[in-house]
């Protein structure tokens, strides 16, 4: 598997935490793989085999580009040999505003919108294997799409609060931060991402207890549930579990078994 990610030009760092690129070779047959919620909401571009979505047990064919918001479990797909993707890495709460999107609580979301018009200027990219352009065109069009929103001080602030923190802060903490009040902060935050600042925050922390599992399967459960802020072992577990399917010392086990899917804050896909 070759993974790549970008850093997002400045003026769109508030609202893209990156762009990435990967390339996965599945074999003959076709591949099924799961991926795991984490804090943020992603564009998805991809070429090559087709693509589908398990729902309710049948597999729905999805378009290229569809969005695939915060997710409460994983998601399952199912494609050929090959995939590659161009993600767009999103935070929950600009994503919608960035698309001009109704927000809402959709895992996968297909959606017609103008920028699936970048789709076949994108793939002569990819056949190319010249990915930086098509990252840096991708780029332009979300630094004009950004252009045109009036940016929403409470959320920004409070986005910079929960980003710093990776979702370890109290919401209290996140509306002084905003200089708001929760109640103002809560409606606002709803409006924007479709969730609470709570739903947020705890996927983030979830999140980084998935990633440091992946990466260190053998670390010790107590002490990071006392780093991350959680009650105890118990509540990190409960937690986790909600959100994976599985228990932490289950997801470590099978760490253990494969490789660190890429950089140490990416787990796009685990084979299933």
């Amino acid at each position: 598997m070759q993974h790549q990610e970008f850093a997002p030009p400045e003026a769109l760092r508030d609202t893209i935490k990156c762009f990435w690129h990967n390339r996965q070779e599945f074999g003959e047959s076709p591949a099924s793989f799961e991926v795991v919620p984490d804090g943020y909401a992603e564009i998805i571009f991809y070429f090559g085999s087709t693509c589908s979505i398990s729902v309710n047990g049948s597999w729905q064919p999805l378009p290229s580009p569809f969005m695939v918001g915060l997710l409460n479990q994983p998601a399952l797909f199912n494609t050929g040999h090959r995939l590659e993707i161009i993600g767009v890495r999103c935070f929950p709460w600009t994503i919608f505003e960035l698309l001009s999107l109704p927000s809402g609580q959709d895992g996968v979301r297909i959606v017609e919108h103008p920028i699936a018009q970048l789709q076949a200027s994108l793939a002569h990219w990819v056949q190319a294997d010249r990915i930086p352009e098509a990252v840096a065109q991708l780029a332009q069009y979300f630094l004009q799409a950004r252009s045109r929103i009036a940016d929403d001080n409470t959320l920004v602030k409070a986005g910079a609060a929960l980003r710093e923190a990776n979702g370890i802060v109290p919401v209290s903490q996140v509306a002084a931060a905003a200089h708001a009040t929760v109640r103002t902060l809560e409606r606002k935050f709803k409006q924007a991402a479709g969730y609470t600042v709570k739903d947020v925050s705890s996927l983030m922390r979830f999140e980084q207890v998935r990633n440091h599992l992946w990466q260190h399967p053998r670390a010790s459960l107590a002490g990071l549930a006392q780093e991350l802020g959680y009650t105890d072992q118990a509540h990190l577990s409960r937690e986790f579990k909600r959100y994976s399917g599985t228990t932490p010392a289950a997801f470590a086990r099978k760490a253990r078994k494969g490789k660190p899917a890429a950089s140490s804050d990416f787990i796009a896909f685990t084979r299933s």
